[in-house]
C-alpha cells in the first residue's frame, strides 16, 4: 500500500497518532485517522480542540466537557473522540 502524502504534509509518524498544531489558527491538534467502516478502509484528517485554550485544568472542568459532547464521543473517531482521548484524560488533568 502507497503511503499516504498527508503524513509527510503534516509532519506525523503514523495513523492515529495525534499531533500538536501550534501554527493553526483554530484548532490545537491533527490526526490522520484511519479505521474500518463496513469492512472499507477510511482515511480522514481530523482536527481537534480549540488552539490557546486551557484545558482539563480541574475534574470539574472534565466532567464538564464529558457532558456537553456525550454524544459525540460515543462516536468512534471523531473529532470529540479524539479531543476526549488526548487532550480531556484524566492523566493530564493539572490540578487534582
Amino acid at each position: 500500500m502507497a503511503r499516504d502524502p498527508r503524513l509527510a504534509r503534516f509532519g506525523l509518524k503514523g495513523f492515529n497518532k495525534p499531533k500538536k498544531t501550534p501554527r493553526h489558527k483554530t484548532k490545537s491538534h491533527v490526526v490522520l485517522s484511519r479505521h474500518r467502516e463496513g469492512g472499507e478502509l477510511k482515511t480522514k484528517l481530523i482536527r481537534f480542540g480549540s488552539q490557546g485554550s486551557d484545558t482539563n485544568q480541574t475534574p470539574a472542568q472534565r466532567r464538564a466537557f464529558k457532558a456537553r459532547h456525550a454524544k459525540n464521543i460515543v462516536k468512534y473517531k471523531s473529532p470529540a473522540w479524539w479531543a476526549n482521548k488526548v487532550k480531556w484524560n484524566a492523566s493530564k488533568t493539572r490540578s487534582k
